[in-house]
């Protein structure tokens, strides 16, 4: 579909593309096929899409023989589909928020293997992809497209600025692999940043353990609240009155800040506190 033929799509619908969704659309069908193949998708998988937008990637997806249900939060984006039959036959189309509707529900409603794709506007895709990783055990894996900046910040190696929570979580629990980088004339209308394709796998053997992740994931969010803080004070500060002493017991110097440690380091400070009820 091209640009002037979304333009006239959209115009013929009085629609147009929403800046406070996020709404910038793929236009190449060769990138979103080769975007379904970098997912791993195989005929047969079950696959929730996150953001249907005008179908392009769904097409692609239903095309290599996999059973689609796709989430829109647009009312207006799905009547514009189910009027110009823009999805192909087999498709299920949904219409609601991902962060509000029960993706555990519709994921159990399909036969595995299960996969995830995903084409998250900026102002939801951490919340978003937290709540994917909820949904680990029911996936063979996710495959996500977002800004550059969101994906440096799930790429980002310790002792940096992009280093965070959402990067010690994810690197807990999934394998984070860039497959693709989209540059911003790949999109309708034109972004003014590149966005990256990356592709998520949880890991085998789970590196936590069941109901693990919540605790680890407060004392992240602690610990990285006041980056500029010492580790100690930042912990402190979220309700650990003797930070300095369990640290030193965790064999973790006090005085370090959170970026500069490893995520294990946090899981063994983590399992360390949990007897205590802290945090």
């Amino acid at each position: 579909m091209s640009v002037a033929e979304i333009r006239t799509l959209l115009a013929r619908h009085g629609l147009a593309a929403r800046r406070g969704l996020g709404q910038n659309f793929l236009v190449d069908p060769r990138r979103a096929e080769r975007l379904v193949t970098l997912a791993g998708v195989e005929p047969g998988d079950a696959v929730l899409e996150i953001g249907t937008g005008l179908g392009i990637l769904t097409r692609a997806l239903a095309l290599r023989g996999a059973r689609v249900t796709t989430l829109e939060i647009d009312a207006g984006l799905v009547r514009a589909l189910r009027a110009e039959a823009l999805l192909p036959a087999g498709v299920r189309l949904v219409e609601g928020d991902a962060l509000a509707l029960d993706l555990l529900a519709l994921l159990r409603e399909q036969a595995p293997p299960r996969r995830v794709v995903a084409n998250l506007p900026y102002s939801v895709a951490a919340p978003l992809l937290r709540r994917l990783l909820d949904l680990r055990d029911l996936l063979v894996d996710w495959s996500v497209m977002l800004q550059w900046d969101v994906a440096a910040r799930l790429l980002a190696p310790a002792s940096t600025r992009e280093y965070g929570s959402l990067t010690v979580l994810h690197r807990l629990v999934v394998e984070v692999k860039r497959c693709d980088e989209l540059a911003p004339g790949c999109f309708f209308p034109v972004p003014k940043v590149r966005s990256a394709f990356l592709r998520m796998r949880p890991w085998h053997p789970a590196q936590l353990a069941a109901g693990e992740l919540c605790r680890v994931e407060a004392l992240v969010r602690a610990a990285f609240g006041t980056r500029r803080k010492t580790l100690a004070n930042a912990l402190r500060a979220a309700g650990l009155e003797n930070a300095s002493e369990q640290l030193a017991r965790a064999g973790i110097d006090p005085r370090v800040r959170a970026e500069a440690l490893q995520p294990e380091v946090f899981v063994r400070l983590a399992r360390q506190l949990a007897p205590l009820g802290a945090l």
